[in-house]
Order: structure tokens, then C-alpha cells, then sequence
């Protein structure tokens, strides 16, 4: 039995709320049981550097925890001075996974950038992230096609990503804290829609685990996946 009670292949409860930022072209709150997030979207009509005057747009993330998203305060990154490599790895993955779903020459030469706020962390936050910041990039999207910004939208695929991991040697769907520090095997699935996969990240936290862990898992968030990817449509159909 899995600490949450819930079943194997059983998701969090989801609830998403876009608009919610009235200053960003788009935004969202999404949550997954007790993780909660607010993902913004803003369109700069600037890009970095190494990509000037090739006619590409960009999508960059940044992410962040509030001091009281953990049972413990933590300290505010920008007090130390820097961000911490936990903090810059997990918006690089935002920002690669959130790229693999737009077109850059439809974008045209400006970037959108997705901030994802944590308020309240209790496992799966780059997931949520990732999930939610999806549903924010697609409103910034939106917003520019229907001012005339640019013609056609350069959206072209749906992006979720959800953790699994083995407990009591037994593999499991959307981890929450309990569970994901209790795990033999850590995973986190990016997908799209089509069930290709975008990035996987899989450790061996106690045991090393065989193939056949691994397409149990694979298979599970592929399950997972496709109700978010449903919550996702859901949420962005309410507009």
C-alpha cells in the first residue's frame, strides 16, 4: 500500500485556473495534491544573444521555491547571492521541454519566458512546472495571434511531465514528498501528446533497477501523462 492510499496508476487530484495574473500575457495556477504553482508567461520582444537576426524565436524558464513552500523555511536564493545548481537544473529542463512544442520560426525573433513560482511543495514540482507551463506558453501564443502580432500560432505539440518511482519494489504513478523520499528508483517522464518522449530522467536511489523496472514505469506515465495532457485541454478550452 502506497503511503497516499492511492492506487498505483492513480494521479494526484489536479485542478488548474488560468488568467490569473492579470499583467502577463499568460498564467496559470495549477495544482497536483498539496504542489502548488503559479506559471506566468511574458513575451519580450528581445532574444538572447546567439540567436539575433536568425528570424528564431526563444523559450527560456526561470523557477523558484517561496521560503515557506517546504515544511522548513528556506532562505531566499537571491539572499545567497546565486541560484543553487538544484534550482538552475530544473528550469533548464522547464525551458528544454517547453521549446520541443513551438515552432520558432512561427514565434518570429522574441522569446517568451515562463516563471514558475512554488507555493507549496510536496513532490513532482519541475513536473507541475513543466505542466503548467505549458498551459501559460499556449496563452502567451494565443495572445500574439489574436493581436495581429504574428499569423499563425506556433504551437505544435502538448507537453506534460509526471514522476514515477518503485516503492516496496513495487512502481508508481505522480510521487508526492512521502513517497518520492522513500523511493528505491526515482523517475520523471516528459512527454507530448503523442506519447514521444521529450526528456527522462531515472536514478537509482537505494538498488540498481532492471529494464523491466523501466518500462513499468514508462508505461505508467504514459497513463499519467494523458489525463494531464486531458486536464491541460480542459483548462485552456474555458477561455
Amino acid at each position: 500500500m502506497r503511503p497516499s492510499n492511492r492506487n498505483i496508476n492513480q494521479i494526484r487530484p489536479v485542478s488548474i485556473k488560468t488568467d490569473i495574473i492579470k499583467n502577463a500575457e499568460g498564467s496559470c495556477n495549477i495544482k497536483c495534491g498539496n504542489t502548488e504553482i503559479i506559471c506566468t508567461a511574458t513575451i519580450d520582444e528581445n532574444v538572447p544573444h546567439f540567436i539575433r537576426k536568425t528570424g528564431l524565436g526563444w523559450v527560456t524558464a526561470e523557477y523558484g521555491m517561496l521560503p515557506r513552500s517546504t515544511n522548513s523555511r528556506m532562505k531566499r536564493e537571491s539572499s545567497r547571492g546565486k541560484q543553487g545548481g538544484r534550482t538552475l537544473e530544473i528550469q533548464r529542463l522547464i525551458g528544454r521541454s517547453l521549446r520541443t512544442c513551438v515552432d520558432r520560426l512561427l514565434l518570429g525573433e522574441r522569446q517568451i519566458i515562463i516563471d514558475c513560482d512554488v507555493i507549496q511543495a510536496d513532490g513532482g514540482t519541475r513536473c507541475a512546472a513543466i505542466t503548467g507551463g505549458w498551459i501559460a506558453l499556449k496563452l502567451a501564443s494565443d495572445h500574439l495571434v489574436k493581436n495581429q502580432i504574428i499569423d499563425e500560432n506556433p504551437i505544435i505539440n502538448q507537453v506534460a511531465a509526471i514522476s514515477c518511482g518503485i516503492y516496496n519494489d513495487e512502481p508508481i504513478l505522480d510521487l508526492d514528498y512521502e513517497e518520492d523520499s522513500n523511493v528505491k528508483t526515482d523517475a520523471n517522464f516528459v512527454l507530448n501528446q503523442k506519447n514521444e518522449i521529450i526528456e527522462i530522467q531515472v536514478s537509482a536511489e537505494k538498488d540498481p533497477f532492471s529494464f523491466k523496472d523501466f518500462e513499468k514505469l514508462f508505461e505508467l506515465s504514459k497513463g499519467g501523462i494523458e489525463k494531464l495532457i486531458d486536464f491541460q485541454s480542459k483548462a485552456i478550452k474555458s477561455e
